[in-house]
């Protein structure tokens, strides 16, 4: 049976924002207020132990955006009291700082703390991009609602001890699957998010549940060890656990296999990559190159190349928070804007980028609602949500029997790119060798595949009718600024560079 998530958790604190709101808009332009709450477990088991500890994304807070009135800088203050007591001091905090700010005119980042519970920053560039948004940057028309995700289980509702035996009882059937698998890592966490955004225009409350999973047996002889991770995800609850446990043979299996695995000659290939491979190249090659604000500082080459052919035309890739429920769905973002649909790439040509509010205002273009915070105490970036290639015709079996000397590539480790220059590379735990348009049960580990993104995208020939997304990882911008992600799409056959 579905169940949606609890909608009612700012009912109590509501008008105490509404009334903080409508004070601040008397005295500054541009006045927004997001506040958050999320709350969630890390469970962990393995031959190690077990631990739990708080989801990475756990936090309670709100971040007010303003600026003030005849300056088109925009100004941020983070806060995480929301006593009325408190609250009633704000106005008078801002007025104070946003004085002393515009005296100095300070254009970078400006943080201190009150009481360590509220920071005031100043966007970093916001006196370039905001240069560009009129005063009105929000409409008259209100718009209103408060929507949740559903799911069958509530991991809250369940004990540690639920959880944790569940954990045990997989890593159990590991170690009988095979007498060579030595221990196996078995995890679940889960993340309860609820947000609620006011502005001129919006009174928006969303209330999301999403839930990972992780297998990763080690398989090990005298004198070789080898993993194979195995990752679950959804939008939703606990009901996660039973799909872990239906899929815990298999990863066994591929450890196992690993076993015997051997180091691919360099060269360049044809190959198949499977969808978790597929979301990597997905979100790697024109992902973070497409991220607006990287338009902006002219990091990102894809700006150049729009209305262009990137790829074959039997590609179209999508980055969608709106009706992929996955693990970096949403409603709005965390600047109020509507979540969409939007086309990156559209039977091979560049159609369009990601942008957070403040960059679609630099760039003069409509923001696609991918404007994130890793919390309520960071600055809002343009960031992916659920990244992924669009499903074509192609059976797997035919795209198999398509190729004559290459490599199968599943289980993804990790990538690296070049916005600015359009390089990708990305490490594969397992690639299984095709001759003759069969698979003939060799297998190598690692894979390297590299190569100058157009000329990977352009050389896709065939497109799986089978999509699968995931959302077990999350994406930093460069190395900080953590958000939760998902990707993916069909198997896709390709020419790459393997080293």
């Amino acid at each position: 049976m579905q169940n949606s998530v609890d909608n009612t958790i700012f009912n109590s604190i509501r008008p105490l924002f509404w009334d903080l709101y409508n004070t601040l808009s008397n005295i500054f332009q541009n006045v927004s207020i997001l506040a958050e709450s999320s709350n969630g477990r890390n469970y962990r088991h393995s031959k190690s132990g077990t631990t739990i500890n708080d989801n990475m994304f756990t936090s309670t807070g709100a971040v007010i955006r303003f600026s003030v009135k005849g300056h088109n800088d925009l100004m941020e203050y983070s806060f995480n009291d929301f006593s009325r007591e408190y609250m009633e001091t704000i106005p008078s905090i801002l007025i104070k700082h946003a004085a002393a700010d515009s005296r100095t005119d300070q254009r970078y980042t400006n943080r201190f703390e009150e009481n360590n519970t509220a920071s005031i920053l100043q966007t970093a560039d916001s006196g370039q991009l905001a240069s560009a948004a009129p005063d009105s940057i929000y409409s008259e028309e209100r718009l209103s609602f408060n929507r949740s995700t559903e799911f069958e289980i509530n991991p809250a509702d369940l004990s540690d001890k639920d959880i944790l035996d569940s954990l045990k009882s997989l890593y159990q059937k590991a170690l009988d699957h095979d007498g060579r698998i030595l221990d196996c890592v078995c995890m679940f966490q889960y993340l309860t998010t609820h947000k609620m955004f006011i502005s001129a225009d919006k009174d928006l409350q969303q209330h999301l549940l999403w839930s990972n999973g992780i297998l990763q047996p080690l398989a090990g002889t005298s004198d070789k060890k080898r993993y194979y991770l195995q990752t679950f995800s959804l939008s939703g609850g606990a009901e996660l656990l039973e799909q872990m446990n239906s899929n815990i043979a298999y990863a066994c299996s591929c450890a196992v296999d690993l076993l015997d695995s051997v180091v691919p000659t360099p060269g360049t290939y044809d190959v198949i990559c499977m969808p978790d491979v597929t979301g990597l190249i997905a979100h790697e090659a024109f992902g973070h190159g497409v991220e607006m604000d990287m338009f902006v500082k002219d990091r990102a080459l894809a700006r150049t190349y729009m209305g262009q052919p990137v790829a074959s035309p039997i590609v179209t890739m999508h980055d969608n928070a709106l009706n992929c429920m996955e693990c970096g769905s949403y409603f709005f973002d965390d600047e109020g804007t509507l979540s969409r649909d939007t086309t990156i790439i559209e039977k091979g040509i560049l159609k369009c980028g990601i942008s957070d509010l403040l960059s679609a205002a630099r760039l003069k273009t409509s923001p696609t609602g991918n404007g994130r915070r890793e919390s309520y105490e960071r600055k809002a970036y343009a960031r992916m949500t659920n990244t992924y290639f669009e499903k074509g015709t192609d059976r797997l079996e035919d795209m198999i029997a398509s190729i004559e000397n290459g490599i199968l590539l599943e289980n993804a480790a990790s990538g690296m790119e070049d916005p600015k220059n359009w390089g990708i590379q990305c490490m594969v735990n397992l690639g299984r060798e095709i001759k003759n348009g069969k698979l003939t049960g060799k297998i190598f580990s690692p894979v390297c595949l590299s190569g100058y993104v157009p000329d990977l995208l352009k050389s896709i020939s065939m497109v799986s009718r089978d999509l699968q997304i995931n959302g077990c990882g999350c994406c930093g911008k460069g190395y900080k600024e953590w958000v939760k992600v998902s990707d993916g799409g069909p198997a896709i056959k390709a020419v790459v560079t393997i080293s």
